[in-house]
């Protein structure tokens, strides 16, 4: 239950998430159906995804060469899942949605990410799907996103490839117009009709037999007349690419398109979810009409918006994709603390330092009764139940933007620009520490196979890569959003923080008005590096320390996070008392970091980059 009171905190005691059911479209809702909601997620995250997060470690995905092999475990569990109707929790009513606000939405998931975050549930899918609510025609969707909604289909995000990871600028998948399929090509009712062929890496759910079908987001680019692209990534543009060809019912044609399963990616984490290489129009599947070869190879794509607005379009999903690993990092973060709580209390080891403690016929004290592991313990929580409160309030800023006034919807998405590199970043580092320490109060036996501990450090290593590196997360932060329509986003979190600083005074509590002069020291410290970073107006000065400073940024903001957390856990109850130390320890041993990296990002040091490549 620890999870679930803590869900319950945010949402009921410190978001207020009950008070969403005055607007029109949560009124038919109220707790009793938000708890349903969380109930029947918490359930099957239990029965269906938790017993099951080893064995789909160790049982990987396997391709025979025509498909690929999933435990059964995988098949119960997104069965159950589309089962749930999470997959269009927060749609509108009129398509098989719930109308559930999106800050609900993401409580809910949590369990199944903490539960076993290999297994997955649909990010990609619904993220996939909300893309194409945003910037497909209503034929796309009504034939992709409504049967992703559904469970019936899946989808996927295909940027990457093997030369171009995070540089999608040089990207090299091509998608010419399909003159040859039909006179008409442009006027077929799913989309312009292209024809694509290149090749994309690190595909998550990029093949497998969990739904009928598979509904590709490709990024490529189309040629022009001259056969040459428009360099950099004004010329991306954005292509649907089913797996299975579909006709406008939303039915199977029964042809495949030409889309291959290259190979399967090994990795240390995530073992359970397929990650692919998948190679598009190579002519394994040719399909209708003469295709780019004459023999029908090149895999039939509907673009989707305009010609060289992929990118834009892209990063709805993308960005609603980087939240949603900062959550699975959140939770693999959390999930190694409870396992770790549980061992501490349970092993016996050492004698306490006193003078009873030096006979060594005395009892042996449990390992929760040595300071260092309460150290330990601490600094998981704060990380993970701080880490929580961000991405449930970045949640509550969607539910902002999409049913407040035009004014606090558009500071929600002013907020949600600048806080979105955090709330990827912040729990992919720190939640990642929360599982190294989880290790270490297991001693020896945490790097074995007997405790799941090593697995949640080895799954929660990935989340620094996924939906984009540590590194490009601060360049965005440093070098664009703080930055962005003359720093409205950065004044309004200031505000913000500002506006929790002066409740905490108010109280006349020592122990917080201590934490909100930390907190106003700290932002004051970050507003006058950002500034010093671009006063010469050198991007290569500015920016030679991002990392630094996207980590100082994060501690500020998750400090924010624990006073706001604090100010609400003022009352009576282990609870309380627990959340209250959390903060204290946050203010005390992780705030004063913030000097080290900012120093490094004011001063303008080029240690890094003016080292040798040959010195190395």
């Amino acid at each position: 239950m620890a999870l679930r009171d803590t869900v319950d905190f945010l949402l009921y005691d410190w978001l207020q998430v009950s008070h969403l059911n005055q607007r029109e479209r949560f009124a038919d809702h109220s707790r009793e159906t938000f708890d349903a909601v969380l109930d029947t997620c918490e359930r099957i995250a239990r029965d269906k995804y938790a017993p099951f997060n080893r064995t789909v470690d160790v049982q990987e995905p396997q391709f025979d060469g025509e498909k690929v092999i999933l435990p059964q475990a995988t098949h119960d569990a997104h069965a159950a899942y589309v089962g749930s109707g999470m997959l269009s929790a927060a749609q509108d009513y009129d398509i098989g949605g719930m109308q559930l606000p999106y800050t609900v939405e993401s409580a809910a998931n949590a369990f199944f990410a903490c539960a076993s975050v290999s297994i997955g549930a649909g990010m990609l899918t619904m993220g996939n799907a909300n893309l194409l609510m945003a910037h497909g025609s209503d034929m796309q969707k009504n034939v992709f996103a409504l049967n992703e909604f559904a469970g019936r289909w899946a989808g996927t995000m295909c940027l990457s490839e093997p030369q171009a990871g995070s540089s999608l600028s040089d990207i090299a998948t091509r998608a010419m117009p399909d003159v040859h399929a039909a006179d008409d090509w442009q006027q077929d009712p799913l989309g312009q009709r292209y024809r694509l062929k290149g090749n994309k890496m690190w595909i998550s759910t990029g093949d497998h037999e969990l739904t009928e079908n598979i509904v590709h987001l490709v990024l490529a680019k189309i040629p022009g007349a001259d056969g040459k692209t428009i360099p950099g990534v004004k010329g991306i543009s954005l292509f649907i690419v089913p797996k299975k060809l579909v006709d406008t019912q939303g039915q199977l044609t029964g042809e495949r398109n030409d889309v291959a399963l290259a190979g399967l990616n090994h990795k240390c984490g995530w073992r359970g979810t397929v990650n692919t290489l998948l190679n598009f129009g190579e002519g394994k599947y040719p399909v209708r009409g003469a295709g780019l070869d004459g023999k029908g190879a090149g895999a039939i794509g509907y673009l989707v918006g305009q010609p060289g607005e992929g990118l834009r379009c892209m990063f709805h999903m993308m960005n609603e994709a980087r939240i949603g690993v900062g959550l699975s990092a959140t939770m693999l973060g959390l999930a190694g603390y409870y396992a770790s709580l549980d061992y501490a209390k349970n092993r016996p080891q050492g004698r306490p330092m006193t003078a009873a403690g030096k006979d060594p016929a005395s009892p042996q004290s449990r390992i929760i009764e040595h300071t260092d592991i309460k150290r330990m313990l601490l600094a998981q929580k704060a990380y993970g139940e701080g880490a929580l409160a961000l991405a449930l309030y970045c949640a509550r800023l969607v539910d902002e933007q999409h049913t407040g006034t035009a004014e606090a919807a558009n500071e929600s998405r002013l907020l949600l620009e600048v806080l979105t590199p955090i709330a990827k970043s912040w729990p992919s580092e720190w939640c990642l520490e929360a599982n190294s320490l989880a290790i270490q109060i297991h001693g020896g036996y945490g790097y074995t196979r007997d405790y799941p501990v090593e697995q949640y450090w080895r799954d929660n290593r990935l989340n620094m890569i996924h939906e984009g590196t540590h590194g490009i997360q601060a360049l965005d932060l440093l070098g664009r959003k703080v930055l962005m329509e003359n720093g409205q986003g950065l004044q309004l979190l200031a505000a913000r923080m500002n506006a929790t600083i002066e409740r905490a005074l108010q109280t006349h509590s020592a122990e917080l008005a201590t934490q909100a002069n930390g907190l106003a020291q700290a932002l004051q410290r970050v507003g006058s590096a950002t500034k010093k970073a671009w006063s010469t107006g050198e991007p290569s000065q500015a920016l030679a320390n991002a990392v630094p400073y996207m980590q100082a940024f994060g501690h500020t903001v998750l400090a924010w996070m624990w006073l706001e957390l604090a100010l609400t856990s003022q009352g009576e109850g282990t609870a309380h008392v627990g959340r209250r130390h959390a903060a204290q320890f946050f203010f005390n041993f992780e705030l004063p970091k913030i000097g080290a990296w900012l120093n490094v990002v004011e001063s303008h040091d080029m240690t890094c980059a003016h080292m040798p490549e040959d010195a190395f």
